[in-house]
């Protein structure tokens, strides 16, 4: 079997199954008694600070191993590998607008990906999960704010 088929195909089954806590706890948000709402939503942010923080982590990964990259693009990969975490950890700043810095986070990270895995010469499919995967994570985001002030 291909290589390439099988680490398309388990990225593409990973990064889904990802979406998983960002989905069960946006539901979670709507369905569950308001009380445990504060437990949800802390929940939806930490891990979507761990998310965060990860996709940064991606940049150091190819900095450090790619020998194609030149020391320019090896210093700005390393340099944006951070900016994720510390958006990420900006968002702890204040509870209501953090889902906001999270939100904004993850669609600066994939903006700045899009230009930046051309570099790497990530494969095309790679963007276009990225892409599904950034969707669906802004709106159970968005979704998890909206229900905490519906709800309460």
């Amino acid at each position: 079997m291909n290589h390439h088929f099988l680490s398309k195909r388990l990225a593409h089954q990973l990064g889904f199954f990802g979406l998983v806590p960002f989905v069960f706890l946006t539901l979670a948000c709507w369905i569950a008694h308001p009380e445990w709402l504060e437990g949800f939503v802390y929940a939806q942010s930490a891990y979507g600070i761990a998310i965060l923080s990860f996709l940064g982590g991606i940049h150091w990964g190819v900095a450090l191993t790619s020998p194609e990259l030149t020391s320019v693009q090896i210093k700005r990969a390393l340099f944006w590998g951070i900016v994720p975490s510390v958006i990420a950890w900006a968002s702890k700043v204040n509870f209501g607008f953090g889902f906001f810095v999270l939100i904004f986070g993850f669609i600066l990270s994939y903006q700045v990906d899009k230009r930046l895995y051309v570099t790497y010469q990530m494969p095309d499919w790679f963007l276009v999960l990225r892409r599904h995967l950034t969707i669906t994570v802004v709106l159970a985001l968005a979704l998890t704010v909206l229900a905490v002030n519906v709800r309460l």
